[in-house]
């Protein structure tokens, strides 16, 4: 390719494919003509919520639009984290951190985190897991300064293990002079998403449960007491419905697609570094992101020998050929001596945002749904699965704090983000502000 970031082997597709590739063979059964409960997404909540139905003798059908894992769930960077954003939303409303709302949300967060970790132990997924904790970059002074407010909160309602590191110790953890200071968060992990994935798959079908791939939903209807699904492939009946769409929710569920903002979140992976230059970067092999609207996360990959770099190259999907170069430039700005490191894969996945920032559980029009990751997918979508699973068959202890009855939408959003160009810029202007006048 003429643009040098590049790599001659270059590849439009996620790195994490290069050890597990989303197939449909093993995932084309045929549609069942009934059901105990249709899931309707085979993602991480799609799956989790399937295995956690078959321990409790209820069977599930899994249906796909795509190929099983085609979607966020071996898109994303592959950082695990117990934490929920919980400061303003696109609507500007917040949440107050020092709330017991605040407080429920942090501590059901953090069971997130728990529930991932122990479905890895259980199911003996071979997927990188490593607890190492995340550096959060401080973009400006103040934001520093917002984040050194929540270490107690964090640390008392999450167990997060926070600390603040200042400017003069921030080599500690990154090797860069970029940021204002940061905070560590040590009850946080990351692994090959891709390879979680492909364990998540291997469970379900070692509980026999159906996967039907290649089966869009085009229309859900109640039949008296249960719910007719039509599919590409055929239709079938449930008594029960979980919508696990997430970044993907579509026309078969319109009230539920005006909740969702499907945000494109763009990827790149390098080419292997020299030995010592890898070594350097992240001194303690943490994930990395940033406290900008307009954030970047990264990491080393799972062999320590290439930076996995992500970030809003732009809000919306575009070609690799336009997010590649961007997320190498903001590489750049972070990591100077990367220059001249070419690019060997790149990629993009849907992450599903909503109105008030928020996670959410519970039911719509009597469907159950579980949606709304907001950027931290990996444990909470798994985490919100098993919850609805667990409630539909009654053996929730509690009630999850990310089911609540209200799941706002926006009577000018109905479900096209036509809105997010504008969004993206504004954030950056933003962003811009803060970092020069504070």
């Amino acid at each position: 390719m003429a643009d040098s970031v590049f790599h001659p082997e270059f590849k439009a597709m996620p790195y994490w494919w290069e050890a597990w590739r989303p197939t449909a063979e093993g995932a084309e059964a045929s549609l069942p003509a009934r059901a105990d409960v249709a899931i309707v997404g085979a993602g991480y909540a799609g799956l989790s919520a399937a295995i956690e139905l078959a321990a409790n003798g209820v069977a599930a059908v899994v249906i796909e639009a795509n190929e099983p894992g085609f979607g966020a769930s071996t898109r994303n960077g592959g950082a695990v984290s117990g934490g929920v954003n919980i400061g303003k939303s696109f609507s500007g409303k917040s949440i107050d951190p020092d709330s017991e709302r605040a407080a429920q949300l942090l501590s059901d967060a953090a069971e997130a985190f728990s529930c991932i970790e122990h479905i890895i132990e259980r199911e003996k997924i071979q997927c990188f897991w490593e607890k190492r904790g995340r550096f959060v970059g401080a973009w400006a002074p103040k934001h520093y300064k917002a984040m050194a407010r929540k270490v107690e909160i964090l640390n008392r309602a999450a167990h997060s293990g926070c600390g603040m590191v200042p400017r003069e110790r921030q080599r500690e953890e990154i090797a860069s002079d970029y940021y204002h200071g940061g905070m560590v968060v040590e009850r946080t992990a990351k692994l090959h998403p891709a390879l979680y994935y492909k364990g998540l798959l291997d469970a379900a079908r070692g509980r026999k449960i159906t996967i039907c791939s290649k089966a869009p939903v085009v229309k859900i209807a109640r039949i008296g007491g249960a719910w007719r699904l039509e599919t590409a492939r055929g239709t079938v009946e449930a008594n029960e419905v979980v919508i696990a769409t997430n970044g993907y929710t579509g026309d078969a569920t319109p009230r539920l697609k005006r909740r969702v903002i499907p945000i494109a979140s763009h990827i790149i992976a390098t080419e292997e570094l020299s030995s010592e230059v890898a070594a350097s970067l992240i001194p303690k092999g943490r994930t990395l992101s940033d406290t900008r609207r307009v954030l970047c996360y990264y990491r080393m990959s799972p062999d320590g020998k290439r930076v996995i770099f992500g970030g809003r190259a732009r809000f919306t999907p575009v070609t690799p050929q336009t997010s590649a170069p961007i997320l190498h430039r903001f590489m750049l700005d972070r990591f100077p001596q990367l220059k001249g490191v070419r690019v060997t894969h790149a990629w993009t996945g849907n992450v599903a945002f909503t109105l008030d920032a928020l996670p959410h559980m519970g039911r719509d029009d009597g469907m159950h749904y579980a949606l709304g990751c907001n950027g931290s997918g990996v444990a909470m979508m798994t985490y919100l699965g098993h919850q609805t699973a667990r409630k539909i068959v009654g053996k929730a202890n509690s009630v999850c704090a990310f089911d609540s009855p209200e799941f706002p939408d926006h009577p000018l959003y109905r479900g096209n983000p036509w809105f997010l160009p504008l969004v993206g810029c504004w954030y950056r202007l933003r962003d811009e502000v803060d970092r020069l006048f504070t």
